[in-house]
């Protein structure tokens, strides 16, 4: 059985906002369509995605900002870094995982692994440039959080 990801509800608070947003970012405006005063849906999708995002009026209750931990995965971190930058976006440092594994601080971009257990947020790319070791952060205007992960090589079966 195949699954594949379709679409990411995403929680805003204005949609003109959120859809300004999201376009200033590259993303393909794919519906905007709205059923009277109460009801209006904006569907997007990233460059090269086959997964989008939508959003809108009455669609759904989750309070806006709640969507967090969503991956974006780029082959040059540091590029694309660069290129939202220049589109306006405020894009964290470049940074990696001390324990090189999986980036888990998705609130906002500011949570950290535990130092004790000699975990945690470093500056810069992952020293061997290792595929998804590298990281940045950043929210859309509701505070819904978003990663960068930089994948130069796919692991098997992806």
């Amino acid at each position: 059985m195949d699954l594949k990801l379709e679409l990411i509800v995403l929680p805003v608070s204005d949609v003109d906002r959120a859809k300004a947003f999201y376009e200033a970012m590259g993303f393909r405006l794919d519906l905007d369509k709205a059923a009277g005063e109460d009801w209006r849906a904006v569907h997007l999708t990233p460059p090269g995605s086959e997964c989008s995002i939508i959003f809108g009026k009455g669609i759904t209750s989750v309070p806006p900002g709640s969507a967090q931990g969503m991956y974006l995965v780029v082959p040059d971190i540091e590029k694309s870094r660069a290129e939202l930058v220049d589109r306006g976006i405020e894009v964290s440092e470049v940074f990696h995982d001390a324990g090189a594994v999986f980036y888990h601080g998705h609130g906002g971009g500011d949570f950290t692994h535990d130092p004790a257990e000699g975990q945690g947020r470093q500056p810069g790319l992952h020293p061997d440039r290792m595929s998804y070791g590298s990281y940045a952060t950043f929210s859309d205007p509701d505070g819904n959080g978003w990663v960068l992960q930089e994948v130069q090589q796919r692991l098997p079966g992806r």
